[in-house]
């Protein structure tokens, strides 16, 4: 991969953000290669946790802007302009899928966010299972200033987050929000002094996730973002109906054995 660095140790999968010269802007191969990674972490069962982190200064400055040369391009097509109109809606879906890979993933995605994260990253952060930051880090939904809106994800998931006035807030205001606004209205779940001691604590996290039963985690995933989109009462049904197929595993057993015999469960991939 050209922009992404992948690293997998432990059954905890880094994953890198590797263009630092360009404070990890979203160039074109960025959003097939998200795409692709997250569908073959998903795949893979010797991972059992990911950590997203960006390489140098910044996490991400979101979308590059070479980005817009090609929608500029694709725009001044001389082919027939409801044909341009379908070809520019279908980059966008495609853009759309890097992320949602995202919160599909099987395996829970841990967001390691230090200086800038800015509009595009914002969509990619949301679609993670869990943000923390650095006390430097600073966020913003940027698309308002280009005079676009986001359409990658920000405005679907960031108001499930920190609720829909806030997100509203700053979607249309493009303010910057600090790590600790960032922490109050539950952007990210805690915020460090630096990258070092982020990254020992959300390794610390990954480990521990590492540890539990991988069926029961991927099932909880599952339940849990179903639930966000579905009423109480579809949420109990399915929850059930995942439970009648799933409930009693191997690792179900494990896990009683290994309470009864005082020791860590040892649990397959």
């Amino acid at each position: 991969m050209k922009t992404l660095l992948l690293k997998i140790e432990n059954k905890i999968a880094t994953l890198s953000l590797h263009n630092p010269e360009k404070a990890n802007a979203m160039t074109p191969e960025f959003w097939i290669e998200m795409k692709n990674v997250m569908q073959e972490i998903s795949e893979n069962p010797t991972i059992r946790v990911v950590i997203l982190v960006g390489e140098g200064k910044h996490f991400s400055s979101g979308i590059d802007l070479t980005m817009f040369a090609q929608i500029q391009q694709m725009m001044t097509s001389k082919d027939e302009q409801g044909r341009v109109r379908e070809r520019l809606r279908k980059w966008i879906l495609g853009l759309q899928d890097a992320f949602t890979a995202i919160e599909k993933c099987s395996k829970p995605v841990i967001a390691a966010v230090h200086g800038a994260c800015i509009g595009g990253a914002i969509d990619m952060i949301t679609a993670c299972d869990m943000r923390f930051c650095t006390e430097d880090a600073v966020f913003c939904v940027k698309e308002i200033d280009l005079g676009i809106v986001a359409d990658v994800g920000t405005l679907q998931r960031l108001p499930k987050i920190v609720s829909e006035g806030i997100a509203k807030e700053w979607a249309y205001t493009g303010k910057n929000i600090d790590a600790k606004e960032a922490k109050e209205f539950h952007l990210v779940n805690q915020y460090y002094a630096n990258q070092t001691e982020m990254m020992l604590k959300v390794e610390e996290l990954a480990t521990t996730i590492a540890k539990k039963s991988p069926l029961s985690i991927r099932g909880t995933k599952e339940v849990i973002n179903y639930t966000r989109n579905h009423s109480t009462e579809d949420s109990l049904n399915y929850v059930a109906t995942w439970n009648a197929a799933m409930l009693f595993s191997q690792d179900a057993m494990e896990a009683a054995m290994a309470k009864m015999q005082k020791r860590e469960p040892i649990f397959l991939d």
